[in-house]
């Protein structure tokens, strides 16, 4: 767990200035040649990656945010200070598309977890209301196989008053089963301090290797 999961305000630890879009990688022959460690971010459609993706830029609307879940059809492609990409995958679980057009997103996700090789780390995002569900502990699980370093992250941490969230991270901790976690709020932009750091030693690790 983060060292104080109930601090609702971080200072900023990086300064974010430039914040660009590179990409949209709706097929693998698609996606981008990387030359920057890259962080994947990955959610349910309704986890609010969009409003967080913002956050930690201090974008308005660099991502995109929508009333209808699913309008992500590819990989998108985040460049961020000339030093890192964050990548936001396809959501799940209430996207309202085909079958066919799941499957497809499922195969290009898979691919690029496992071969992309500027890949440096993945946020798995999970509404702390919620907690993880079977997509969420699966994915860490093809995370970990595939030897790419992760972070829980539970969003909309705003959602919960105070003095119930720290019950509520004991709840979910034995499904988080000891990997790192940050909690976070894209309104009060909580946790974003502890993201940016993570994603740091993350990328500093993947180029020391």
């Amino acid at each position: 767990m983060s060292e104080n999961p109930l601090a609702l305000r971080y200072p900023d630890h990086v300064k974010i200035t430039s914040a660009e879009f590179q990409a949209e990688a709706t097929s693998p022959v698609a996606i981008p040649r990387g030359d920057l460690p890259e962080i994947a971010i990955s959610g349910r459609s309704n986890v609010g990656k969009s409003s967080l993706i913002n956050a930690m830029t201090r974008r308005k609307a660099l991502a995109r945010t929508s009333n209808t879940p699913g309008c992500t059809r590819g990989i998108i492609f985040f460049r961020i200070n000339e030093r890192t990409t964050l990548t936001d995958l396809p959501g799940y679980g209430y996207a309202q598309r085909s079958k066919a057009e799941r499957a497809r997103w499922s195969k290009l996700i898979e691919g690029y977890l496992r071969e992309r090789e500027q890949l440096a780390g993945a946020l798995i995002l999970v509404d702390v209301r919620r907690g993880p569900e079977d997509e969420e502990i699966d994915l860490a699980g093809f995370l970990t196989e595939c030897g790419v370093p992760y972070l829980w992250v539970l969003t909309k941490a705003d959602k919960i008053k105070r003095a119930q969230l720290q019950k509520r991270l004991d709840e979910l901790a034995p499904l988080l089963a000891g990997a790192p976690c940050v909690v976070t709020s894209a309104k009060t932009r909580a946790g974003i301090d502890g993201l940016w750091k993570w994603i740091e030693a993350a990328s500093n690790a993947d180029s020391d290797a």
